[in-house]
């Protein structure tokens, strides 16, 4: 059996679907693994180290994937009418394993059917305990969220601690997190172990024993309703209009008390919600920091631009693509032991296969395409919910001083 894993070429991506560690599991397990040369490149991880592990260096993608069985990578490869096309170079039958993208990229998945490719979405691995080392958001949110933190403190003018000198007192920043989920807690963590004072906030009731528990304030209209705004899959439920405005009211006035907001939540599939407009903005202090992690879903801050720092009202807004390709060492390391993880089960060492076991949640959840359709319930569902965009005021004017373009 053989394992191709790929180069990755979508803008921002500097990871890579494979580790020296993960490569000897795969060899270990009687695979012949070819990696795309460079492939680690952005990683960090020179060809020298996949080749130590056992793997093959393949001058190309094509020849990298030339009868491979199973295909790794970090990001849905790009398909015809983009800037290359990547999926040509894949034969019908063969596995691709990564992030796709598939409940909003709707005609990567029809691309993926007409191709023939069984494809495994890691982004929709099932929420049960086994598939936590398989969780590839959960690996790389953790990251992004960590990194967040420090971004922030790299445009932010003053210290986070507070600091007792000769000279004076530094008083401590403060720190709104919006969105408790893994991001959002290694967020409040991050920030806290660097000396802030750190509030969050979140819809779900659940999620105020975990910001409590690392240091945080919880900020959140704390009514019945509330007590009822979560599902039992741990999700969170639509809330009145009357309870959005008491809640909108509420982090509005948090907001302004604050020197950085870090801005975590993202919605599968759908535009992130707006959660900070051009008002909140203008009411911060000179000098504050937004940084927005769900920047390329649209932004939970109106006024942030995809990797560009943008200066409003005095205000900076962060707007990194790909947060977690930033860190891009650990995170290659953290996603290709997601990937291992996820097929160790379905390979059999004796005979050499990679068998699809669709009584598996983790293979049932993650399996969008096979035998030239479309398999997966949730993509229909998908396309046929509308985005709706959650701010409807109406901004204030605000003078752009600055836009620094982040990356080429």
């Amino acid at each position: 059996m053989k394992i191709a894993i790929l180069k990755e070429r979508r803008p921002y991506e500097t990871r890579v679907a494979a580790s020296a560690e993960t490569i000897k599991k795969f060899s270990d397990l009687g695979a012949d693994v070819y990696v795309e040369k460079d492939a680690g490149k952005g990683s960090s991880i020179p060809d020298a180290d996949f080749e130590e592990a056992g793997a093959t260096i393949a001058a190309n993608a094509a020849d990298a994937v030339l009868g491979a069985e199973i295909v790794l990578k970090v990001q849905r490869p790009m398909i015809a009418g983009e800037k290359q096309d990547e999926l040509s170079i894949l034969s019908s039958g063969q596995s691709l394993v990564c992030q796709m993208n598939a409940l909003a990229d709707n005609d990567f998945v029809a691309a993926m059917g007409e191709a023939g490719i069984t494809g495994f979405a890691m982004e929709l691995m099932p929420r049960i305990s086994r598939a936590q080392s398989m969780d590839v958001l959960s690996s790389q949110s953790n990251l992004a969220g960590y990194k967040a933190v420090l971004d922030a403190a790299s445009e932010f003018g003053r210290a986070f601690p507070m600091m007792m000198t000769a000279a004076g007192t530094v008083p401590p920043a403060r720190v709104l997190v919006m969105g408790a989920g893994v991001a959002g807690l290694q967020a409040i963590a991050t920030a806290r172990r660097l000396g802030a004072i750190v509030s969050a906030t979140d819809v779900r009731p659940a999620t105020k024993e975990q910001v409590e528990s690392l240091g945080a304030a919880f900020v959140a209209v704390e009514d019945e309703e509330f007590a009822q705004a979560q599902t039992m899959g741990g999700y969170a439920k639509e809330m009145s209009d009357a309870y959005k405005t008491k809640q909108a009211d509420l982090i509005a006035a948090t907001i302004a008390k604050q020197d950085i907001v870090i801005c975590t939540a993202l919605v599968p599939g759908r535009q992130a919600p707006r959660l900070i407009d051009a008002n909140m903005v203008a009411s911060m202090k000179t000098g504050s920091v937004i940084v927005d992690l769900a920047v390329e879903s649209g932004g939970n801050c109106a006024l942030s631009q995809i990797d560009r720092v943008v200066r409003k009202n005095g205000v900076k807004i962060v707007g990194h693509a790909n947060t977690a390709s930033r860190v891009a060492t650990d995170a290659s390391r953290l996603f290709a032991k997601n990937l291992l993880n996820f097929l160790m089960p379905l390979i059999d060492q004796e005979n050499g296969t990679f068998n699809i076991d669709m009584d598996d949640e983790t293979v049932s959840g993650t399996l969008i395409t096979r035998g030239g359709e479309i398999v997966h319930p949730l993509l229909k569902e998908s396309a046929e919910t509308p985005t709706t965009d959650m701010s409807d005021e109406k901004p204030v004017e605000s003078k752009d001083e600055e836009v620094r373009v982040i990356a080429d």
